[in-house]
């Protein structure tokens, strides 16, 4: 099979198989089969033949994304801002729309000299680990109820090397958030009902761990405990889901929260959601 004929097999495949954008995951895929060459490379040697190694590679990735598995997974790293993070079972995959989450964090990270933000609910540690990138003096604890989750962003934060300014706790939110005056709290909390879970796309439902997806509360959680880790001024940003934002509005408002925002992600819809904390 040459890489031209295997690239339209792998088109075939998973447009079989539901996936919209099957031409370019069958490129990244094939890309990853032949040892992770750059996608540019394949159209340079479209009629060279495949190892059979490489063809047999390629044929067991098509088989798992067609099942549906997330394309990250299988990647093994999904990219989140100026970042490259492993990404696995383990965690949520890093999403565009936590990219907005950061942004706005950063936004009242500028001009703290050296910001204390807390990072709940870390996952494969993206917003922690971006935060500290893109803000040279910010320190961060992040934190998470799954181990296996604080496993992989410990991976994540020796891959990157980013040394000394990420602290790593396994913990509860049901315990609180303590009382440690951090700048900014800032979480992409579970947010799904759990009636809405079987409305997600395969990879989402089948694949993520539920407890990172299904609500049960946990903005409200995040944002009533963070009433007593945020120091006076200090501010909380929140991504929620769509048809949210009224509601959590109004409940950081009777929680004492004040100088509300709401911010759209690149669809338009409602996603990202801050106040200060002025008490």
């Amino acid at each position: 099979m040459t890489v031209g004929e295997a690239l339209a097999h792998g088109t075939h495949v998973l447009a079989e198989a539901g996936i919209d954008t099957a031409r370019l995951e069958a490129e990244l895929l094939l890309a990853k089969a032949c040892d992770d060459c750059a996608r540019a490379l394949l159209y340079m040697e479209l009629r060279r033949e495949l190892t059979p190694e490489a063809e047999e590679g390629y044929e067991a990735l098509l088989a798992r994304r067609a099942r549906r598995e997330p394309l990250a997974y299988i990647l093994g790293h999904w990219g989140f801002r100026r970042l490259t993070l492993k990404t696995d079972k383990r965690a949520l995959i890093p999403r565009p729309e936590t990219e907005i989450v950061v942004e706005r964090a950063l936004e009242h990270l500028d001009g703290v000299g050296e910001p204390t933000v807390l990072d709940v609910g870390t996952g494969t540690g993206a917003i922690a680990l971006a935060i500290v990138d893109e803000h040279p003096r910010a320190r961060v604890t992040a934190i998470d109820a799954s181990e296996d989750a604080l496993a992989l962003a410990r991976e994540n934060l020796d891959l990157l090397g980013i040394n000394g300014r990420v602290r790593l706790v396994e913990h509860d939110l049901t315990e609180g958030l303590g009382h440690d005056a951090f700048d900014l709290v800032v979480s992409n909390p579970p947010y799904v009902e759990p009636e809405d879970i079987e409305t997600l796309q395969p990879e989402v439902r089948d694949w993520e761990p539920r407890i990172a997806l299904v609500s049960h509360g946990a903005t409200e959680a995040v944002a009533r405990a963070a009433t007593e880790a945020l120091r006076p001024g200090g501010w909380v940003v929140l991504e929620i889901a769509e048809n949210q934002a009224a509601n959590v509005a109004g409940l950081l408002r009777d929680l004492g929260y004040e100088h509300l925002r709401v911010s759209p992600d690149m669809a338009g819809r409602d996603r990202v959601i801050e106040a200060q904390w002025s008490r």
